[in-house]
C-alpha cells in the first residue's frame, strides 16, 4: 500500500490532478467560514435545530456559519434530477439531446447550469426569509436591498461550487460534485466524535463500562457497514459472450470469448444523494412556518417528513429504490447493448441474438438492481434504528447515508487513480 501511494506521486500528471483537487477542497473549506453580509451568525448558531444540523453536515458546516456556501451544491443536484427526469420522453428536445452523445450532454449541462441559478435564487430568498423568521434579529438590515444582497451572495456561492465541481471532474480526480459532498461529510467527523464522547462519557451518572461497550458496538456496526458497502459496490455478474469467427480478406477476426460485467449496484451512491435531497425538501420548506404551539400543517410536515420519522423514512426508501432503477437504466441500455452485440457477431451462449438477448439482459439487470437497491435501503435506514436503540442523537456522522456516500465516492476515485497507474505500468491498490 505504501509503495502504491509512493507511485502515485511519481506520475507528474496524476500528481498534478491530486494537488489540484486538494487545492479546490481547501478553497471550499475556507469559503465555509466566510459569512454573508448583514447576518448575526451567533444568533443562528444558537437556534440550530436537528434538521439544520442534518443539512449543515452535508454543507461541511457552511450552513451553521451562514457562509457564502450555505446552500452547498443542492440546487445543482435538484436541477440535475429535474433535467434527467425531463429527458425521459417528457420534453422532446431534451430527449433528443440525451441521444446525441457528448454534444447532447453538453447542451443538457448548459441548461442544468441555468436551472441551478434560478433554483438557487429562489432557495436563497426563501432561506433568508425563513431563517430571519425562525431567529428574529438574524438580519442586521431587513431592507429589500439587504435581502437581495444576501440572496445574490448565496446564489453566487452555489454557482462557484458548481464551477469548482466541474473543474475537479475535468482537471482533478473523481466526480467533482461528489467530492465536494464527501469533503463536507468528512469535515464533520470531529464534531461527531465529540458528540459521542459528550453523550457517553461526560455525564458522571452514566456507567463507564456500558458506555465503552456501547462505543465498541458502534465501531463494529460502522465497520460492518463499510465492509458490506465495499462488497456490494465491487460485486459483479459476468454474462458470457461469444463472438463468431469472420474472414475479412486474408485475415480471420472474432472467435474469442469475453463477458459483460454487470455490477450489483450500477448506480453507485447517486440514488442516495438524490433521495436524501428530495426527502429533506418538504421539511426544509416547512420549518420556516413552524410555530411553538406544535399545531398546523407546517408543523405536521416538518415533524413527519424527516428521515428519522416513519413517513419520511418510508419515502426515503421508496426514492432510493426508484432512483436506483432509474439511474441504472440511464447508464445501461439493454436495447443498445443487444444491438451492438448483434452487429459485431456476438451472442450469449444459449440466447438468440436480437430481442431475446435484450430480454435476457433486462431481466438479469432487473434482478441485480433489486438486490442493490434493497441493500442501499437497508444501509441507509438501519442506522436510524440503531441510534434509537443505543439512545444516541440522530447524528448524520454515524448514519448509513454518510457512510454510503463516502465509501462509494472513495471507491470510484480509487478506481480512477488505479486506471491512471495501470496505464503507466505501476502496481495499483487492487490485487
Amino acid at each position: 500500500m505504501l509503495a502504491s501511494l509512493t507511485n502515485i506521486f511519481k506520475i507528474s500528471d496524476l500528481r498534478r490532478k491530486i494537488l489540484f483537487t486538494l487545492m479546490m477542497l481547501v478553497v471550499f473549506r475556507i469559503g465555509s467560514f466566510v459569512p454573508v453580509p448583514n447576518v448575526n451568525v451567533e444568533l443562528l448558531q444558537e437556534n440550530t435545530n436537528q434538521l439544520l444540523g442534518l443539512l449543515n453536515t452535508f454543507s461541511g458546516g457552511a450552513l451553521h456559519n451562514f457562509s457564502v456556501f450555505a446552500m452547498s451544491i443542492y440546487p445543482y443536484i435538484t436541477a440535475s434530477i429535474i433535467m434527467q427526469l425531463m429527458s425521459m420522453d417528457v420534453v422532446p428536445k431534451l430527449t433528443q439531446w440525451s441521444r446525441e452523445g457528448e454534444v447532447g450532454r453538453r447542451k443538457i449541462a448548459t441548461v442544468t447550469r441555468y436551472a441551478t441559478i434560478i433554483l438557487g435564487l429562489i432557495q436563497s430568498v426563501g432561506m433568508t426569509i425563513g431563517f430571519n423568521n425562525m431567529a428574529p434579529g438574524l438580519l442586521k438590515d431587513t431592507s429589500i436591498g439587504s435581502y437581495a444582497l444576501i440572496a445574490l451572495t448565496l446564489t453566487a456561492g452555489t454557482a462557484f461550487l458548481m464551477w469548482m465541481g466541474e473543474q475537479i471532474t475535468e482537471k482533478g480526480i473523481g466526480n467533482g460534485i461528489s467530492i465536494l459532498i464527501v469533503s463536507g461529510i468528512v469535515a464533520n467527523i470531529p464534531q461527531g466524535i465529540t458528540t459521542i464522547y459528550t453523550t457517553q462519557f461526560a455525564d458522571p451518572s452514566q456507567n463507564v463500562f456500558f458506555s465503552i461497550v456501547k462505543v465498541l458496538i458502534i465501531l463494529l456496526v460502522i465497520l460492518a457497514i463499510i465492509v458490506g458497502v465495499i462488497f456490494m459496490q465491487q460485486g459483479i455478474r459476468k454474462i458470457p459472450v461469444q463472438y463468431a469467427k469472420r474472414v475479412v480478406g486474408r485475415k480471420m477476426y472474432g472467435g474469442q470469448s469475453t463477458h459483460i460485467p454487470l455490477k450489483i449496484n450500477s448506480a453507485g451512491v447517486i440514488p442516495v444523494i438524490f433521495a436524501v435531497s428530495l426527502v429533506m425538501f418538504p421539511s426544509t420548506i416547512a420549518q420556516f412556518w413552524v410555530d411553538a404551539s406544535g399545531q398546523g400543517f407546517a408543523n405536521w410536515i416538518y415533524h413527519n417528513f424527516q428521515v428519522s420519522q416513519p413517513l419520511g423514512m418510508s419515502l426515503y426508501a421508496v426514492l432510493i429504490l426508484g432512483f436506483t432503477y432509474f439511474y441504472t437504466f440511464v447508464q445501461i441500455n439493454p436495447v443498445q447493448m443487444a444491438e451492438n452485440m448483434r452487429k459485431n457477431g456476438g451472442y450469449i451462449p444459449g440466447i438468440r441474438p436480437g430481442k431475446n438477448t435484450e430480454v435476457f439482459i433486462t431481466r438479469t439487470l432487473n434482478r441485480l438492481t433489486l438486490a442493490g437497491a434493497l441493500f442501499l435501503m437497508a444501509i441507509a435506514i438501519l442506522p436510524f434504528f440503531f441510534s434509537s436503540i443505543a439512545n444516541l442523537p440522530q447524528s448524520i456522522f454515524i448514519g448509513g447515508t454518510s457512510l454510503l456516500i463516502v465509501i462509494g465516492v472513495c471507491l470510484d476515485t480509487m478506481k480512477q487513480i488505479e486506471s491512471q497507474m495501470i496505464k503507466r505500468h505501476y502496481q495499483g491498490f487492487i490485487k
